[in-house]
């Protein structure tokens, strides 16, 4: 019986993390005014303590390689007459960057499907970025949500392994969910929240808490290591990406590894203001 506490501390200088079990742990920086510095997700593959320094160090001998936006990818995915095949993105050269949401877009929900009762989804402009954002807020963090593929039947069928999230933490109950399969053709639940306690593994769901600093936060998770340590088996793709209230989202993203502030693109970076002496 695996046990871990997951939990994301932060403060404007230093990242401070706890962990106990062997799976891992989320980390996530609150943004600095001039440039955000990005979460880091440590992987935990020192048996004495559970963390391996350095593993999110940048590989600047390997630049990213393609970027694109969730309205590219939703017309490569999309036929012509506007349906979407069973897996989205199965013939995709998936490399780099891989963005399904994108609050600037026209349509940042368009390959999304919602669901609210006793809430909303709408996009307002942020105060700290002073940027439209895409806000989810309800009174049951179960019942108002986003998820995708907007059809359920379908699935994503992506296969980069590293999942990052930039969201603002709203103080309110807030829960995400990402469904991936494995080698053993299992489909397997990795569910994080910030209302749980202690961290559960079943065998087709994991779920841990979640902790968010003040503001914008950077989550990013290690799926293939996740999964090799929750069920010993290997990631083979991820499925499917549900989003519950309450919080505002900046863009979800995967890649192929993780990549220092430097190295992404300008649209895959938050920029804060810079305050006024």
């Amino acid at each position: 019986m695996l046990g871990l506490h997951l939990f994301l501390v932060c403060n404007e200088r230093s990242l401070i993390s706890s962990i106990w079990g062997t799976i891992g742990y989320l980390s996530a920086i609150k943004p600095k005014w001039k440039h955000p510095k990005e979460a880091h997700l440590y992987d935990p593959n020192d048996q004495n303590h559970g963390l391996r320094q350095g593993a999110h160090e940048s590989q600047s001998s390997s630049p990213f390689r393609s970027s694109a936006s969730t309205e590219d990818f939703a017309l490569i995915a999309g036929s012509l007459s506007g349906k979407l095949f069973g897996i989205m993105f199965k013939n995709t050269f998936q490399s780099g960057f891989l963005s399904i949401l994108y609050s600037l877009g026209s349509k940042p929900l368009q390959i999304w499907d919602k669901e609210v009762v006793n809430g909303q989804i709408k996009r307002p402009q942020d105060e700290d970025i002073h940027s439209n954002v895409l806000e989810i807020v309800g009174s049951n963090v179960q019942s108002t949500y986003i998820t995708c593929p907007a059809d359920p039947a379908a699935t994503l069928g992506i296969k980069l392994p590293f999942f990052i999230m930039v969201v603002k933490n709203l103080k309110k109950y807030f829960t995400f969910e990402i469904q991936i399969l494995d080698d053993k053709n299992v489909r397997r639940r990795f569910r994080a929240s910030n209302f749980q306690a202690v961290t559960r593994v079943k065998p087709f769901i994991c779920t841990m808490p979640l902790k968010l600093d003040d503001g914008w936060n950077n989550i990013q998770l290690n799926l293939a290591d996740f999964t090799r340590r929750a069920y010993g088996t290997n990631y083979v793709e991820t499925l499917r990406v549900q989003v519950h209230a309450n919080c505002r989202l900046r863009r979800i993203y995967f890649s192929d590894r993780l990549y220092s502030e430097e190295e992404l693109p300008p649209e895959f970076k938050l920029y804060l203001p810079t305050q006024k002496a």
